[in-house]
């Protein structure tokens, strides 16, 4: 494959597990410890370097994992004490943690290639440059075949604990009635994500690795209300963004990084605008609609109580609900159209409104009234 070709599988990959893992953390309302996560493991990278003093040696991806997970339990810690919500507890431990590893870095390894601005951003660019060699046989890019692996063991996760991953999401009381070992799961949960992170960390930074986990999934959970679907749909956005962004960037000579997590805000905004049952725009249709419903229903019960009493030719007809029910003119004359519209009512003359078997049931119903 050509490099162009490379960044983009290396893009959809990690697009793709990045979205398996942020659909439940989205789902856990812990969209933020992707973000303290994907900050925080930069001080187990330090910290494995000073160690090791190789930057290509495994054991700074089991140190970055490790802190990933320290950052979790730090968390946890704060926040089972109740003083601080989960949130402020995130908002706490994560630029601790950051803070650490950037002022080891400015003080201790400022000869290494660990630049802050590359942490933060990333470079796709650069990716098919370092390739996986094995006996005089070019595999391919290192970061091809790692975020290849993430994407299988993220899936296979999913799918062996997708019962008990569906059960400690939405209810964690009942996993533990049921014997799920929520806390052990969500510990092993956690540790996919930091191994994720720290995957997508060296090739796209841990802006583009928060944007991949939060804002496909996010886009996904205004579409559906299925699990299954949000997984999927979370995958295909995911992909969708990254060459989107592969692209933009191409035409307009930017960051691939930075272009691919302003294509994730891109989408995310479409789909919120325009969801069909909770975007923006829906959402006011529902509105409008909602109004002229209680305004028909608001009418039907007026007429039917002023229905055969002696005031009924007075309060009935259309030119008095101006003055009873505080309405402009304008707008009683459309709620009655649409009340006509809907068979709730006819006249008995050109002004006089009268109830009609339809309409008494619907004011009776808004009432109360069965019988």
């Amino acid at each position: 494959m050509v490099p162009e070709q490379e960044i983009q599988w290396i893009a959809a990959l990690t697009a793709a597990a990045c979205a398996l893992p942020g659909v439940f953390l989205v789902l856990r309302r812990m969209a933020l410890m992707s973000d303290a996560i994907s900050h925080a493991i930069l001080l187990g990278i330090v910290l494995g370097f000073f160690a090791t003093q190789n930057l290509a040696s495994p054991l700074l991806v089991v140190a970055a994992a490790a802190t990933g997970v320290l950052t979790v339990s730090l968390v946890e810690m704060i926040n089972r004490t109740h003083l601080v919500r989960e949130d402020a507890a995130i908002g706490l431990v994560f630029p601790a943690l950051f803070s650490i590893g950037v002022i080891l870095i400015a003080r201790f390894a400022g000869s290494v290639h660990l630049d802050v601005d590359a942490v933060l951003l990333g470079e796709l660019a650069f990716a098919p440059f370092n390739r996986w060699i094995v006996n005089g046989t070019d595999l391919g890019p290192r970061t091809l075949w790692l975020m290849g692996a993430l994407l299988v063991l993220n899936a296979g996760f999913i799918a062996v604990f997708y019962k008990e991953l569906k059960i400690t999401t939405f209810d964690a009381a009942l996993a533990g009635t049921l014997g799920f070992a929520p806390g052990l799961l969500h510990y092993a949960f956690m540790t996919l994500v930091s191994a994720t992170a720290v995957g997508a960390f060296d090739a796209v930074g841990s802006v583009l690795v928060v944007a991949l986990m939060i804002a496909p999934p996010a886009a996904a959970y205004l579409l559906t209300d299925r699990l299954p679907v949000m997984i999927g749909l979370s995958v295909g956005l995911g992909v969708l963004s990254s060459l989107a962004g592969y692209w933009t960037s191409y035409l307009f000579d930017v960051s691939i990084a930075g272009s691919m997590a302003t294509m994730t805000g891109v989408m995310f905004g479409t789909v919120f605008l325009f969801a069909p049952e909770r975007g923006l725009l829906a959402l006011a249709r529902r509105r409008r609609r909602q109004r002229w419903e209680f305004a028909q229903t608001m009418l039907a019960i007026h007429l039917m109580n002023h229905e055969d009493s002696a005031e009924a030719d007075r309060e009935n007809r259309e030119s008095h609900l101006h003055g009873h029910l505080r309405w402009n003119e304008d707008f009683a004359q459309r709620v009655v159209r649409r009340a006509e519209g809907s068979g709730w009512l006819d006249r008995t003359d050109g002004d006089t409104l009268r109830l009609t078997d339809r309409g008494r049931v619907a004011a009776r119903e808004a009432i109360g009234i069965t019988s």
